[in-house]
């Protein structure tokens, strides 16, 4: 499970703390983190467990939905003896990417993300399947052409993602 937050003063306009538990937009990317991992985790494996993700926003400039699904390590349970194995079956990763001045492009930041003719989330894993695509056209549709353009260039993204996490973990 997650739980995700922008603290105040993590944006160019400050962000009021939620109260009362996650609302609205918070609460749709706790569960987009929390549907991305779990479809990568033996469930099975970590018994009696949660694994609860806390994601704090100190600084967003674009792409912090993804950023949370792009990090997890459970070598902790494993070096612990608390499980046998890890429960992850592979890694994931998520980048933003969408279509920027008639563009594809990678890891939109708040500039070109606010002014993107197309905006997308996406969730693959370290095997290439997907796990969720969130596509949006912010003005006119977008062609079946473009779309492929953009799953291209995001599971690019993701290999790379997918990449830095294996040395990060053998390091």
């Amino acid at each position: 499970t997650a739980e995700y937050g922008m603290l105040p003063r993590s944006t160019h306009t400050r962000s009021p703390r939620e109260r009362d538990g996650a609302k609205g937009r918070t609460q749709e990317i706790q569960r987009l983190i929390g549907r991305s991992l779990r479809s990568v985790t033996d469930l099975s494996v970590l018994g009696p467990r949660t694994i609860i993700l806390d994601c704090d926003v100190l600084q967003a400039d674009g792409g912090t939905r993804t950023a949370s699904i792009t990090a997890l390590a459970c070598r902790y349970l494993v070096s612990e003896g608390l499980v046998p194995r890890t429960p992850m079956r592979e890694l994931v990763a998520a980048v933003s990417a969408g279509i920027f001045d008639g563009a594809a492009v990678l890891d939109l930041d708040y500039h070109e993300d606010s002014r993107a003719q197309v905006d997308m989330n996406l969730v693959a894993t370290e095997g290439g399947k997907l796990v969720e695509v969130q596509g949006t056209a912010e003005g006119d549709p977008f062609t079946h052409s473009e779309l492929l353009e953009i799953l291209e260039l995001g599971l690019a993204g993701v290999r790379t993602l997918v990449g830095a996490q294996k040395s990060a973990l053998e390091g």
